[in-house]
């Protein structure tokens, strides 16, 4: 009998078959260029909704996104609209002088000074001070550069105040606090506290605000610069942020952006959450009666850098960038000049951006001032972004059919026009505001014609009398220069606002007031309220689009 072990009884089979799949493979024909399948893939929601998870972050100069532009907005069909009769109009951005709703923009109540060509408001700069009742002793720091954002309805303070210490310049410092405002005679109505003797001690007899805290210094972990070149060099080497700016964003966050060593250039913006950096702020968001939750989710729960794309936009030192917020979304607005226009992107997540989103028709609307100018003093001078941005409500608040909507919605923020002395430093900072569109394509719809003072502030270049040659009592008085320069750093809704809550510090109406954190002589810090419809009076329509 013919007998193989249990293991070996396999050999034979597999012997036989081996040959069998060796022909059957050899015959098959495989074709030399395979079709190309492409799995489908559903389209994206309105509004990028990128998700973060495999995305090469670690260098996001080389790695921005650039999706198909009608997903750049969650607005769809804003750039035209139907008559009643049916047929397709033009967008009312594009001439924003043709929107009724922004008729308010460009009335001219108040006369510019003859002289100067400034708008004087009747409202003071009034002092700020980081000296709590609590100090223990006299503080001998100097503050300047105020950001300053008023806390929610519930908050046992009224502000949250950010501000640069006068340094010697090798290093960066900046300190917080929470504050409030106190005023020499409040009424009954007031929501404002009347100063005490030691308010008005450290304020002056005008009032104004005071920490009510302990003044904390800001730690924000170290970055490193990339590349400082010629005459940068010395910049890598300082120690610390500066310009710092602090705003709530459309979802409720506390930001704060800040300028420091960047990892793509010499300098770059960086944006975190200020809960991170005061405790105390978290517990607060996290104790709403209203709507009891933890807070807002954290955009950034650490330091982000903010990028510019592609990468051959940017430039060795970035400045000056602010965010706006149409709704839960968020975008950055880079520049604007009389010249290339401006340049804004979208953010998509951990500091990415897409390219600029500014529309390629859009007419430049900031003007130079004309070379044949007669007033020397007038000419010359650059723009430059200076404070964050909000949301604004062309009606008043007290109407009761003042309901916001896309024809009556903008954003506003302060640009600078910067003049220079015979030695290239800061002659004056020209406060002037500008006004674009909340909806896609975020048009440029106005800009003040005059630039801004207020009620107690003089611009250099002129003399005194020149300064108040509208003021006879201030002629009387033979008043002189209130400071050298004054500048403004932030902006902001005022405290006291009926159930005002995180989410909506970022929207206001006409007959809201809005805070200024102002900057005096880099040496010095105040502020003004002013009512958001005096701010935004006199503009000039910008020019719109160019015709395709």
């Amino acid at each position: 009998m013919f007998y193989l072990p249990s293991l070996r009884r396999l050999l034979l089979p597999v012997l036989i078959l081996l040959p069998v799949i060796v022909f059957y493979r050899s015959s098959i024909r495989v074709p030399t260029n395979l079709p190309h399948l492409q799995l489908y893939r559903p389209l994206p929601p309105e509004g990028v909704r990128v998700p973060l998870t495999g995305l090469p972050l670690l260098n996001t100069s080389s790695n921005h996104l650039i999706p198909a532009k009608q997903f750049y907005y969650s607005h769809a069909k804003e750039t035209a609209y139907r008559s009643s009769n049916g047929s397709v109009l033009a967008s009312t951005w594009s001439r924003p002088v043709l929107n009724p709703h922004l008729a308010v923009l460009f009335r001219c109540p108040t006369k510019p000074n003859r002289y100067t060509n400034h708008i004087r408001l009747p409202y003071i700069i009034r002092n700020i001070s980081l000296s709590p009742a609590t100090a223990t002793g006299e503080e001998t720091r100097q503050f300047w550069n105020p950001t300053v954002i008023s806390l929610p309805f519930w908050s046992e303070n009224q502000y949250l105040i950010v501000s640069r210490i006068v340094t010697d310049g090798n290093h960066q410092q900046n300190v917080l606090c929470e504050a409030d405002i106190c005023l020499p005679s409040a009424s009954v109505d007031d929501e404002e506290k009347t100063c005490t003797e030691a308010d008005t001690g450290h304020l002056g007899a005008a009032g104004g605000m005071r920490c009510v805290s302990d003044v904390i210094t800001l730690s924000v972990p170290p970055t490193p610069a990339e590349q400082c070149d010629g005459k940068f060099g010395t910049y890598v080497d300082i120690p610390g942020f500066h310009d710092p700016r602090v705003f709530w964003s459309g979802k409720g966050e506390p930001l704060m952006m800040v300028n420091t060593q960047s990892r793509y250039a010499c300098f770059g913006l960086w944006v975190t959450d200020l809960r991170t950096l005061h405790k105390p702020l978290q517990i607060m968001l996290a104790s709403s009666p209203v709507h009891p939750s933890l807070g807002p989710l954290m955009s950034y729960p650490s330091l982000t850098e903010l990028t510019r794309n592609p990468a051959t936009d940017r430039f060795p030192i970035e400045k000056n960038w602010m965010f706006f917020f149409p709704g839960n979304e968020a975008y950055l607005h880079y520049e604007i000049s009389p010249h290339g226009g401006r340049s804004f992107a979208k953010l998509l997540g951990a500091g990415l951006t897409t390219s600029n989103l500014t529309d390629p028709l859009e007419k430049p609307c900031l003007l130079d001032v004309s070379e044949d100018e007669p007033d020397q003093t007038r000419r010359g001078g650059s723009w430059h972004q200076a404070t964050n941005s909000l949301q604004l409500v062309l009606c008043r608040r007290s109407d009761r059919d003042c309901e916001p909507n896309a024809d009556n919605t903008v954003f506003f923020a302060v640009v600078h026009r910067k003049h220079p002395n015979a030695l290239k430093l800061p002659l004056r900072y020209e406060r002037y505001f500008i006004v674009w569109s909340a909806v896609p394509p975020f048009s440029m719809l106005g800009v003040s014609q005059h630039p801004v003072l207020m009620a107690n502030e003089t611009a250099s270049g002129w003399s005194a009398a020149q300064n108040w040659a509208d003021d006879e009592e201030a002629l009387r008085e033979k008043r002189g220069f209130w400071a050298y320069f004054t500048y403004t750093v932030s902006i902001g809704y005022a405290w006291g606002r009926p159930g005002d809550e995180a989410h909506t510090k970022n929207v206001g109406y006409l007959d809201d007031l809005v805070l200024l954190g102002i900057g005096i002589d880099d040496q010095g810090q105040g502020f003004a309220t002013v009512p958001a419809g005096e701010l935004l009076q006199c503009l000039r329509a910008c020019p719109g689009r160019e015709s395709s």
